[in-house]
């Protein structure tokens, strides 16, 4: 019953066979069923004895040489294009030529250089191909589909290596210290509804989570602020989510927020905390009121406030953004943030192999933008410079 099943499957299975497969594919059955094999296999498909001892040496000569058998004769078929036409892979280079394709006259300088597009150039010059010889020989010519990559940093700043080193230097004396070292920044910006969110997730074949086609505003929530805290030494992160502006005093609320939940219990004892930072956003350099509201949370919580900032455009190597934020990305990537709960929970689940854990809390507070701090109220901020770099490194005590 099993042979009768198998035979009748290898007989569907020659019929999509080529002449040479075929005599393959019943010599090596006729091998393989050992003694009266090739008349077993003769009476099956109906093959002759002499087609299938040439089965058999052709298998043979196979493997001796470990060459692969050939369907045609050497030399059959339709001629490459290359052979047709000399000159189509000088054609096909100076169309790549990024030199060439940038002449305003080249047909091809402002249009996106796909293979259907170089097609159609190289058989406007006289050299017929399609869009698969030219992507054929695209590969041979070592290409590849290749998106923009984020390299070149501008002019970097000459004291960037003494600031990084700097930063280095701190963190280090409050760590030995058992002193809180916070990395923070705010995430990007999320609009929250039922709204397609970059990347994919696991779901049951066939049924994708339906979102909204288009996303204009008022058909969502609102929008989600991130502002995270991450300490450095315990690899434990907080995020304070708002609903209104991404403002200074929002970013001190979120510090506030911190000690709150985590540093008061994790360090009862201390009166020093170091924040590295960039230069930009709600905590950026230049904010009066970053250092105003700075100067309220030190007096209320009795703490010495160092700031080090990262240098100007060296913003990704703060700690938060790829020991943090990164993975808060790929835990919720593909899951629409349909509410503020969703946020949060997205972002409080969020885990990673090197222990990392963060608490996420929603922040309803309204805080309004473009609040003018005057000469005033700067004056009266105990703002200490340090030697090295003032301008991005200073401390904040109690008054």
């Amino acid at each position: 019953m099993v042979r009768a099943s198998t035979d009748r499957l290898l007989l569907k299975v020659l019929g999509t066979m080529n002449e040479a497969q075929a005599r393959w594919y019943v010599a090596r059955e006729a091998i393989a069923r050992g003694r009266g094999g090739i008349t077993a296999m003769q009476k099956m498909t109906g093959m002759s004895w002499p087609t299938i001892l040439r089965g058999i040496r052709e298998l043979d000569e196979r493997r001796r040489l470990g060459a692969p058998g050939r369907v045609r004769q050497p030399g059959g078929g339709r001629k490459r294009i290359e052979e047709r036409h000399p000159r189509f892979e000088a054609a096909l280079e100076r169309i790549l030529d990024e030199n060439t394709a940038d002449d305003p006259m080249s047909l091809l300088r402002w249009t996106h250089k796909s293979t259907g597009r170089i097609a159609e150039e190289l058989t406007r010059q006289g050299h017929p191909a399609s869009d698969e010889t030219v992507r054929r020989r695209l590969r041979d010519l070592d290409y590849s589909l290749q998106a923009n990559s984020k390299m070149l940093e501008g002019r970097s700043p000459e004291e960037r290596d003494a600031q990084f080193r700097y930063i280095n230097a701190q963190v280090k004396h409050f760590l030995r210290r058992h002193e809180p070292v916070l990395s923070v920044d705010t995430k990007k910006k999320e609009r929250v509804g039922n709204f397609k969110n970059a990347g994919v997730s696991w779901r049951q074949k066939g049924q994708p989570r339906q979102v909204n086609v288009y996303d204009y505003p008022y058909w969502g929530r609102g929008t989600a602020i991130p502002y995270g805290a991450l300490d450095v030494g315990r690899n434990e992160g907080f995020v304070n989510v708002g609903m209104s502006h991404d403002t200074a005093e929002f970013a001190v609320e979120s510090l506030r927020q911190w000690w709150k939940f985590f540093g008061r219990r994790h360090y009862p004892n201390t009166r020093r905390l170091l924040l590295c930072a960039d230069g930009g956003g709600s905590n950026g350099s230049r904010s009066r009121a970053w250092k105003f509201h700075r100067q309220q949370l030190c007096d209320q919580l009795g703490l010495q406030v160092t700031v080090c900032r990262y240098p100007p455009g060296t913003s990704k190597w703060n700690k938060i953004e790829h020991r943090m934020f990164s993975y808060i990305s790929l835990n919720w990537k593909g899951e629409p943030l349909v509410t503020y709960e969703t946020v949060v929970n997205l972002i409080g689940a969020t885990r990673t192999k090197s222990g990392l854990r963060i608490k996420a809390k929603l922040d309803r507070n309204h805080y309004e933008p473009g609040v003018k701090i005057s000469d005033e109220d700067m004056q009266q901020i105990k703002l200490h410079t340090h030697r090295t770099h003032p301008n991005w490194n200073y401390t904040i005590s109690p008054r």
